[in-house]
């Protein structure tokens, strides 16, 4: 138990050593990127929007620094003859892994439960502020039992938008309200049309009312008739999909409340789903990245070809994240099965980096 717990404190140590350079690492280069997105944008605006998209690109780099951490833990063990000291005393190598294969887990866990949930939140916020610097504006979308609601918005004032129904991508609007807000200012008008189209930068509308509401005039006597009507829109179809449609910026606990929310409106929640399945397997492809680290350099320092190890490592271990990515399209796709798609790269990859090592170990 001692010597488990001593592995498992080491690779902690490098771990956490590794994220902490990976978040100044990411940072760093986002920061200049955005910095010449907003070069109008005063500096503290700009490093607020670099540290709202940080832990989103951190995120996705977990499995790499997990790869990294077990090789650099078993490469320093290697070299202090700290494995040899082990196996002499009967540990064989699969047994020495417990502890760092046990922190994996946990780290995984952790990582789900507890950051998942901060980068959805940090993800939302981020393009939010990023729509608010490009447009002027910001624009979102809410599904509920009541219906669909749209907002759009640019420096002259915003527009709510209410539709009882829509096609499945939310550019085919029926039954369809509009209120106009001026900047600044409260409604100043109202439409409400049979359906609504989005088209090239404009709503297109049929059968459309509208009333004026500005202070001192009836809005009923001088509400007009449009057998068509074209609004202008900062809305595009991508903007709408991205607003329901990316599930990392819905926290995990939220996601089987939003996949009904979406099923029930009439939505394909299919990579909602996908995306969960994939969240809840994340445990187990960062264990597997552990594996695949050590079986290429739990071995004597002396025995050479130390870079050709730990190429190998990295190359199989990115291999397996675009496998893992694959099935992720497959399933979003329909082509497989959610849970299939989630869960059988991560499984495949632990009995790949079991199997390696159990040749290392046996011959």
């Amino acid at each position: 138990m001692t010597l488990h717990l001593y592995f498992a404190r080491r690779f902690l140590t490098v771990f956490l050593a590794l994220l902490a350079l990976f978040f100044l690492f990411v940072a760093l280069l986002d920061l200049i990127e955005q910095v010449r997105a907003f070069e109008d944008a005063p500096f503290s605006t700009v490093l607020k929007i670099t540290l709202l998209n940080t832990p989103e690109g951190l995120y996705e780099m977990l499995p790499l620094v997990m790869i990294l951490s077990s090789i650099t833990l078993c490469l320093a063990l290697a070299r202090s003859s700290e494995l040899v000291v082990a196996r002499a005393a009967g540990r064989a190598g699969l047994v020495s892994l417990f502890g760092p294969l046990m922190v994996a887990l946990l780290a995984g866990a952790v990582t789900v439960a507890v950051f998942n949930p901060i980068v959805a939140a940090t993800s939302q916020r981020y393009h939010d502020l990023r729509e608010l610097q490009d447009s002027g504006g910001m624009s979102t979308l809410s599904i509920g039992s009541e219906g669909l609601w749209l907002r759009q918005g640019d420096r002259r004032g915003q527009t709510v938008i209410h539709a009882e129904r829509s096609n499945p991508n939310a550019t085919l609007l029926h039954d369809v309200t509009f209120l106009a807000y001026a900047a600044n200012s409260g409604p100043v008008r109202r439409i409400k049309a049979e359906t609504a189209r989005l088209a090239e930068g404009e709503w297109v509308l049929t059968n459309a009312k509208v009333w004026p509401l500005i202070p001192g005039i009836n809005p009923e006597v001088n509400a007009a008739l449009h057998d068509e009507l074209r609004l202008p829109s900062t809305l595009t179809q991508e903007r709408i999909r991205d607003s329901f449609g990316k599930p990392s910026v819905v926290s995990i606990w939220d996601l089987p409340a939003f996949i009904n929310q979406l099923e029930t409106a009439g939505f394909s929640a299919r990579r909602h789903a996908v995306w969960m399945q994939m969240e809840l397997a994340r445990p187990l492809f960062l264990v597997a990245m552990v594996l695949l680290g050590a079986a290429f350099t739990m071995r004597h320092a002396r025995s050479g070809r130390t870079g050709l190890a730990v190429l190998g490592a990295l190359m199989l271990g990115f291999g397996l994240y675009y496998v893992r990515n694959f099935a992720q399209i497959l399933g979003e796709n329909g082509q497989i099965p959610a849970t299939l798609a989630a869960w059988a790269p991560p499984i495949a990859s632990i009995f790949l980096g079991l199997g390696l090592i159990l040749q290392m170990e046996d011959g």
